[in-house]
């Protein structure tokens, strides 16, 4: 028998009783029923209830010295509980341990924070006693759950015919998207070395090199304010890539293990069938004012400028005569037809630092519908009416606006329509719904600096290839670029890469860079593709946010093991933290004091 247990403290059952068995772990709860002192035990695996009567003197006596979270082996005898005292709510319910010897292992000071009962506490007490707080069981059971996601997505992928290699963690400072950590060089004074912020060139270097499925649980580091959704400085995800392919295969390759991972862990709820829906990203701009529509949201916003065009509503038809950019979109509200949430609504725009919310609500007035609210006064009852049928409105219902030029307002339309749905509780439950957003601009206009810019990934495929950079207008094409999403979290971006060095040159060229500095910046990656580079594509959703989603919470806080506070600290190991004047000497390193801000 094993020196500390014979079993878990989650394993033992009704076949058991009768048996003599070793446990141990840690105290996680103690009660005295006059007489009888009862602990459960707690281990990785789950709890078992133990028993300590008077009979077994040095035993009883020992357990009532211990305290929470000390650490603790026993042995006893396996027996049923009595019918009344069963706890259905727990996998060793049916039983309990009567106790005849017990040593302590370890033991333990007061608790900073409580394991029992898991109350709200401050975060900055959670996570500089990090090892306290992963002991409580909802977090526990969010890291087994992401240890068992990672296994069961390395298994998809390599039963789909891809082959898991590791890139560098030492690498060059890129020239694009966030921050880059830097790592100085000891050997080479003056240069450094940084941690990649995804795995990018490299596997498309893999590609070049003639491997063909690549996959990799990648961790990938950026110098950047946290937020829920990611945490500052490293995450990780599931690298992709592929060659000889088309947006298609991509598609094809990784919708049946995001549905068959989401299906596996998705506790009962609904997965959407693939293929997943494919909606082109101005499309959904237009309906959902997000690129990341979260599709339990039934409400799709529409054009109703032709409805004000002209119309007696003067503050939306003088917008559309002075400027034929402004357009209005409806933002449909069904069972929102009452005038006291349309103006708590309207109240919610303000407090955004909108002027408001304009409306219409749909009533029976003396058995005839009819729309109220100022608005439909003003448009009168045809155009309220021929709203209403253009949007498939009807008693009960409202609908919303915003005006002017979409580009100002499309995020502040598609915060409205989140809240709607929210706030009627239109938000289907139980299901995670996907879809693929398609079509991303190439290109975009960069007001501040007057000119031409990458939209996205600089590295994508453009549709049309380098005709359409020759003669289209930048701002018209689009890159074979998409996004994965999942009930409105961003999952994953993706793309066709751009692998032919001449369309490179163009691209970059429309986006103001020389040739030159091209090849000084991507010279690793440009040459590679001079000397045969396949097509390909890939993508990398990510794991964290995946993790998120199938434990339902919304901070990866509650899914990482180790996370950083929102300020990028490590308050369990204290990092960062300064290092000695002789460490700094052998990297050729002097710290200079940050400029004062001026106020």
């Amino acid at each position: 028998m094993n020196l500390y247990r014979s079993h878990t403290a989650g394993e033992l059952r009704k076949s058991h009783v009768g048996e003599s068995v070793r446990l141990s772990g840690w105290v996680h709860r103690k009660r005295d029923h006059g007489g009888l002192l009862f602990i459960d035990l707690r281990d990785n695996y789950g709890l078992t209830q133990l028993v300590f009567d008077p009979d077994h003197a040095a035993a009883f006596a020992m357990a009532e010295k211990v305290r929470a979270e000390y650490v603790i082996k026993v042995e006893g005898k396996v027996v049923a509980r009595s019918d009344e005292t069963v706890n259905p709510g727990l996998a060793t319910g049916e039983i309990e341990v009567q106790v005849t010897s017990l040593e302590v292992l370890s033991e333990a000071l007061e608790l900073p924070l409580p394991i029992f009962g898991e109350p709200d506490y401050p975060e900055d007490i959670r996570l500089t006693y990090r090892f306290l707080d992963l002991r409580r069981e909802t977090l526990h059971k969010n890291i087994l759950l992401r240890s068992k996601i990672i296994a069961s997505a390395r298994r998809r992928m390599t039963e789909a015919g891809f082959n898991e290699f590791q890139t560098p963690i030492l690498t060059a400072s890129s020239p694009e998207g966030a921050r880059d950590f830097l790592v100085p060089s000891r050997i080479h004074p003056g240069k450094f070395y940084a941690l990649p912020q995804a795995p990018q060139q490299f596997k498309q270097l893999i590609m070049v090199a003639g491997f063909d499925r690549y996959f990799q649980i990648a961790p990938c580091f950026r110098d950047e304010d946290g937020r829920a959704d990611r945490s500052p400085g490293e995450f990780y995800q599931l690298d992709v890539e592929m060659s000889f392919v088309s947006q298609d295969d991509v598609f094809a390759a990784i919708e049946p293990i995001l549905h068959g991972l989401f299906e596996e862990f998705a506790d009962g709820k609904v997965v959407t069938p693939y293929p997943f829906p494919r909606i082109p990203y101005a499309t959904s701009m237009r309906k959902y004012g997000s690129d990341k529509p979260d599709l339990r949201n039934p409400i799709e916003m529409s054009d109703a400028t032709h409805i004000f065009r002209g119309s007696g509503f003067k503050v939306f038809a003088g917008m559309i005569e002075k400027d034929l950019k402004v357009e209005v979109w409806a933002i449909p509200a069904p069972g929102g037809g009452n005038r006291a949430f349309c103006d708590r609504m309207n109240g919610w725009a303000q407090g955004e630092g909108q002027p408001g919310l304009g409306y219409i609500f749909y009533r029976s007035e003396n058995g005839t519908l009819e729309g109220a609210g100022p608005l439909a006064k003003n448009i009168g009852p045809e155009r309220t009416e021929q709203l209403r049928v253009d949007l498939g409105l009807k008693e009960g219902d409202a609908v919303f606006f915003v005006a002017g030029l979409p580009k100002n307002f499309t995020a502040f339309a598609g915060a409205a329509r989140t809240r709607i749905g929210k706030e009627l509780n239109l938000i289907e439950e139980g299901i995670f719904k996907f879809c693929w957003i398609v079509d991303f601009p190439m290109f975009e206009w960069n007001e501040d600096e007057k000119r031409v810019d990458f939209s996205h990934n600089p590295f994508s495929m453009p549709q049309g290839g380098l005709e359409a950079l020759e003669n289209q207008d930048p701002l018209t094409i689009n890159a074979y670029q998409y996004d994965i999403v999942c009930n409105g979290v961003e999952l994953s971006s993706g793309a066709i890469r751009n692998h032919k060095p001449e369309i490179m040159y163009k691209a970059f060229a429309i986006a103001g860079y020389e040739k030159e500095t091209v090849e000084t910046k991507f010279g690793g990656m440009l040459n590679a593709f001079k000397y045969g580079a396949p097509p390909h594509g890939g993508l990398a959703p990510g794991i964290d946010r995946m993790v998120m989603l199938l434990a339902g919470v919304e901070n990866l806080r509650e899914v990482t093991m180790f996370p950083m506070n929102q300020q990028a600290q490590d308050l369990l190991m204290q990092a960062p933290s300064e290092v000695t004047p002789k460490q700094l000497k052998e990297l050729s390193i002097r710290v200079v004091p940050p400029l004062e801000k001026k106020g």
